[in-house]
């Protein structure tokens, strides 16, 4: 992966953790912690997503790796809040 790419894919989990922090209210973690959860999630979705068979095309390339990566970070937002509250 070039630093292009990787920091292309970082802007991309940052994004989709912001995102995912507004959709799963009262299990965020602030913005800085959304922003690494949306980052780890993104490689989580990039992983799961493909295994699943899920694939989907809304808009451009990078319109789907955000889609993509918010879904990987509400899964994982909603799965660290859930183990925080036990």
């Amino acid at each position: 992966m070039t630093v292009e790419g990787l920091l292309i894919f970082l802007l991309i989990g940052a994004i989709a953790g912001w995102l995912a922090g507004l959709i799963v209210q009262g299990f965020g973690f602030g913005l800085l912690g959304n922003i690494v959860i949306g980052i780890i999630g993104a490689f989580f979705a990039g992983w799961l997503l493909p295994r699943l068979g899920v694939h989907f095309a809304v808009g451009g390339p990078i319109l789907n790796s955000v889609l993509h990566a918010m879904i990987g970070a509400v899964v994982l937002l909603v799965i660290v809040g859930l183990i925080r509250r036990v």
